[in-house]
């Protein structure tokens, strides 16, 4: 378990550092909803890594980070503990960062947060 709240935090601190503390627990809601998916890999660990799924993983920075703030370990834990501010997301985005024309924005929008839209 210890892996799976370090390796998620490292994710949270990647795809929302700078976003409000509830758009950190929804980042890592998003891993937790994946989980309990039967269309998504059946650990944290396959979920986060899966190809193409995250950019921190796909661009290498997930690998890189070295010190992850206490925010970040408090939403993983929370996410791991059954927070979900989103109500069942299982994508999410930066619109800003994707492109109009990226499958992302085909998914039904169930919620806002910061920079990051949440997605069904």
């Amino acid at each position: 378990m210890n892996d799976d709240l370090n390796l998620l935090a490292r994710l949270i601190h990647a795809e929302a550092e700078g976003e409000p503390f509830i758009g950190k627990v929804a980042v890592g809601a998003v891993i937790m909803n994946r989980l309990k998916d039967p269309r998504f890999p059946n650990s944290i660990s396959e979920i986060i890594y899966q190809p193409q799924q995250f950019s921190p993983v796909s661009d290498g920075r997930l690998f890189s980070i070295t010190n992850v703030d206490e925010d970040s370990y408090k939403a993983a834990r929370m996410a791991l503990a059954g927070s979900d501010p989103t109500g069942g997301a299982l994508f999410f985005y930066n619109p800003n960062k994707v492109s109009p024309t990226n499958w992302i924005r085909t998914r039904e929008i169930i919620y806002l947060i910061g920079d990051h839209v949440f997605c069904l």
